[in-house]
């Protein structure tokens, strides 16, 4: 099926959750509300016309700018970008989902946004979803096991966030 033919699928079931597209990248996506994530998600797997079987990743685009020069001609408000990449082995397609999550859940800084995970969709999503929560700060809802996977469980912030700030000691070792 062509990715054209798999947006229509899409945007006849789930309306106005499909925010938008690029089908002409290299990788072509789709914006979806994150609310719609899980139900897409399922509907894409067991869809046989569409049977995407393999999620080959997620990641976490943090848009933020800190200097406040630049940031004011930003094009953008801050934001995170949650990114999946699908495929079908069964069909050979592929499609790549986004969604739109705010930097801090409720603008409240460190409060974690929060989006469904899809480890009870996809196997492999329980460990893209621990290193996404680990290195840039996303709570997922539902997972079975959500805790740090690569930084040590009392390390403070977010490595991959734009406005994360590197301890200059951990544990009496200092850094340079």
């Amino acid at each position: 099926m062509k990715t054209e033919e798999i947006v229509t699928v899409l945007e006849s079931k789930f309306g106005d959750q499909i925010t938008g597209n690029n089908l002409k990248n290299l990788d072509p996506w789709i914006e979806l509300t994150p609310d719609a994530l899980l139900p897409i998600c399922e509907f894409l797997r067991k869809d046989e016309s569409l049977s995407f079987d393999y999620l080959a990743c997620i990641s976490a685009v943090d848009y933020f700018i800190a200097d406040p020069k630049k940031a004011a001609r930003a094009d953008f408000e801050p934001h995170i970008e949650m990114v999946y990449h699908l495929e079908s082995y069964t069909h050979g397609h592929r499609l790549v989902l986004k969604a739109i999550l705010p930097r801090w859940k409720n603008d409240q800084e460190g409060e974690l946004p929060e989006i469904s995970s899809v480890s009870s969709i996809w196997e492999t999503a329980n460990w893209h979803e621990r290193e996404v929560f680990d290195l840039s700060g996303i709570y997922f809802c539902d997972h079975p096991n959500l805790r740090r996977i690569l930084c040590p469980e009392d390390w403070v912030g977010y490595p991959l966030r734009k406005d994360y700030q590197m301890p200059t000691e951990y544990h009496g070792i200092r850094g340079e």
